[in-house]
């Protein structure tokens, strides 16, 4: 008789990865070919060392069996190539709790962090009982009326700021089109969301003068000095400068040194340009290891960052990522105009750069200096 046992496999990390072992193989239908092995993208912890872990694993383990039990269904229904008919019924918040895992190694800690925290509060909406097939539109309205007014559960002080409110909206969102994508909810909700609009910002930027002043800045942790000013001088983000390796790097007659670049934020390839200064700062990294900045924490760069910048007593609020809106501020300034900036970002859509001309609108300054009157006494 058929069967179909979930096993696990040692990765990276201290982590096991789950995966289902057939017998007899199925035909895979990507490939076409028999296989015995169907992985399931979730991993768990070889040895959980806190609460948080330990629940991780239970919750990972029991949505692994509910596929399994799924797959076992269609074997014995003779259904081949993994078809996907057979309604699921689990736990949502298990469920969403497999998406947010899967940014814990995809990027930032910050980034995992957001995501989490967005799972957060939608536990604390509608608790950890429901089910993907009691999911409804009631849920994806209410959820965001919630939000909304909802105090912030880290201070319980205040509502929570409108702007995360959008962005913990969005994850969900998202959680309900990977949920419909994988057949375990029968209609599409995320359509019945009406996403929350965001506050404007004002994105801070460092001018040249003092991205220069910076640089002439005595830092305790120099690598972080050289990160953030190649940030500003490429516009690349955090965990893109982290992962860059020497092999990454290229250099011909017709395009410079530029760098191959799978942007971990989008996934896109490209080729990106980087300017002779930003490259002298690449060879004066000490060749220790394969990444160029010994891939180095995002933990390790906040304190350091934020003591140089007081330091150099530049009266801003600047964080890492602020190099790479410098970057794009003073790409438009100086002229560039803002579809290659787009390009240079790495922006699917030239509207998320448009962001920036509201920073630097050359026309407005230009404006603001036509009408010119002749003052006695004031000039």
């Amino acid at each position: 008789m058929a069967n179909v046992t979930l096993r696990q496999k040692k990765i990276a990390n201290g982590k096991l990865s789950l995966y289902l072992d057939y017998y007899p193989p199925v035909v895979n239908p990507q490939t076409g070919k028999p296989t015995r092995r169907e992985f399931l993208k979730l991993q768990i912890y070889e040895k959980p060392s806190n609460d948080l872990e330990r629940a991780h694993n239970v919750e990972t383990i029991d949505f692994a069996e509910l596929i399994r039990s799924k797959r076992l269904i269609q074997i014995r229904n003779k259904e081949y190539g993994f078809k996907e008919n057979v309604n699921l019924d689990v736990s949502f918040i298990a469920f969403y709790e497999t998406i947010v895992e899967e940014y814990y190694n995809k990027g930032s800690l910050n980034n995992y962090n957001i995501w989490n925290a967005s799972k957060t509060y939608f536990t604390a909406f509608v608790g950890d009982k429901l089910t993907t097939s009691q999911l409804s539109i009631h849920h994806v309205k209410k959820y965001r009326e919630f939000l909304l007014k909802t105090k912030n559960l880290r201070t319980n002080k205040g509502n929570l700021k409108r702007n995360t409110a959008s962005s913990y909206y969005k994850k969900f969102i998202h959680v309900l089109k990977e949920a419909y994508k994988q057949n375990l909810i029968e209609r599409d909700l995320s359509v019945h969301a009406d996403y929350i609009k965001e506050e404007e910002t004002h994105r801070e930027y460092l001018t040249e003068e003092e991205i220069s002043k910076l640089w002439n800045t005595p830092i305790k942790i120099e690598r972080v000095k050289d990160m953030a000013v190649f940030s500003a001088l490429t516009g690349l983000r955090f965990i893109d400068i982290k992962n860059l390796t020497w092999d990454m790097l290229y250099e011909d007659k017709h395009q410079g040194t530029y760098v191959k670049l799978r942007e971990q934020k989008t996934g896109n390839v490209n080729n990106h340009p980087i300017s002779n200064t930003a490259f002298s700062i690449l060879k004066k990294q000490a060749k220790t290891s394969d990444f160029i900045f010994d891939n180095i924490k995002y933990s390790q760069v906040v304190r350091p960052l934020k003591e140089w910048v007081e330091k150099s007593e530049i009266n801003k609020k600047i964080s890492f990522h602020n190099f790479r809106h410098s970057y794009a501020t003073l790409q438009l300034a100086n002229g560039t105009d803002i579809y290659t900036v787009s390009k240079l970002l790495g922006h699917k859509n030239v509207s998320t750069t448009q962001i920036y001309t509201k920073v630097m609108d050359k026309s407005k300054v230009e404006a603001a200096n036509r009408i010119n009157l002749d003052l006695d006494g004031l000039l």
